[in-house]
């Protein structure tokens, strides 16, 4: 058993190394931006400070923006865009790095980067205030947007959301490794990015079906992907997280709507709940059987709490 386990040591470090010193060839992005955007994008683009961004746009009304997580793209939001667009304007972004965004050759990936890539491309559509609705990491950026351009927003929903720290998963702290991520992110095929969908953010896994999860990495063979990815698992999503932010908007009476699944497992569910307590105009709503993306494994309900919160006067 000992010598097996040496033997499979030693295998990793060697196809590690191999990785380092020949990445292009066991690199699984293939596709480039241009084209794969072309091909494969559903939606509009803009410019923002020099970088193209990559929207859903749908209705009409007061303007809607939503901000997915980590690893997705507008895509997380296909279950919600048609319903509230029935009310309002409504705008699902594409973050720098992922989905049919730019990919940043200087690796600029931060909440503050992303922060004024939203309130650039509020700007750039000459919207001039905005509800902003982000999930898991998502959340955080429009934590970090409602605080340093309060004028920006009207209120907030927050999905599950990457706002104050928490323990890192198992899977996270594996992928964090030095090398291993870029190993496991060299595998053949997408079974193990699948199978994180599954186990991390859908409580019935069943819901992640091949033409789901094939949508969902799509983009991650744009040349760059893996590396954003990995730099924002290891220099982004770590503390303080957002947590200053958070304490600014408790000073406030900005409206927010706090959603988690209870069987979350990515961000804990307690953490909603201290929030909650911290921000003195929030509200929480727990959804029972749902994991980290509560909004796509129970969207009716999603969709009835966001349009009601939505249409309230302030």
């Amino acid at each position: 058993m000992g010598r097996l386990l040496t033997l499979a040591v030693l295998f990793v470090f060697v196809f590690v190394l191999a990785i380092s010193l020949f990445p292009d060839f066991f690199s699984k992005e293939t596709c480039l931006y241009e084209e794969t955007a072309k091909q494969y994008a559903k939606g509009k683009f803009v410019t923002v400070d020099g970088k193209k961004v990559h929207y859903l746009e749908k209705g009409s009304g007061s303007p809607v923006i939503l901000i997915h997580g980590f690893l997705y793209h507008s895509v997380m939001w296909q279950r919600n865009l048609d319903a509230l667009a029935e009310k309002f304007k409504v705008y699902a972004v594409d973050l720098w790095g992922f989905g049919y965004s730019q990919r940043l050759p200087q690796l600029d990936y931060s909440f503050p980067a992303y922060g004024r890539q939203i309130k650039g491309f509020m700007e750039a559509l000459g919207i001039p205030k905005a509800a902003l609705a982000g999930q898991s990491m998502g959340g955080g950026i429009a934590v970090h947007v409602a605080a340093r351009y309060p004028d920006k927003v009207d209120r907030l929903i927050l999905v599950d959301p990457a706002v104050i720290p928490y323990p890192d998963t198992i899977i996270g702290t594996i992928y964090k490794l030095p090398g291993v991520g870029e190993f496991l992110n060299s595998l053949p095929g997408d079974f193990i990015m699948q199978n994180n969908l599954k186990s991390l953010w859908f409580y019935d896994p069943n819901k992640v079906t091949d033409a789901y999860a094939k949508e969902v990495l799509q983009p991650l063979c744009i040349k760059g992907s893996h590396e954003a990815l990995m730099y924002i698992l290891r220099n982004v999503l770590k503390e303080p997280f957002v947590e200053s932010e958070a304490k600014e908007l408790a000073r406030t009476d900005l409206p927010i709507l706090l959603i988690h699944g209870r069987e979350d497992k990515a961000v804990p569910l307690n953490n909603s709940r201290v929030l909650n307590k911290l921000w003195k105009n929030s509200r929480l709503a727990v959804f029972d059987r749902a994991g980290h993306s509560p909004h796509e494994e129970h969207p009716e309900k999603f969709n009835a709490l966001a349009l009601s919160f939505l249409s309230e006067k302030n």
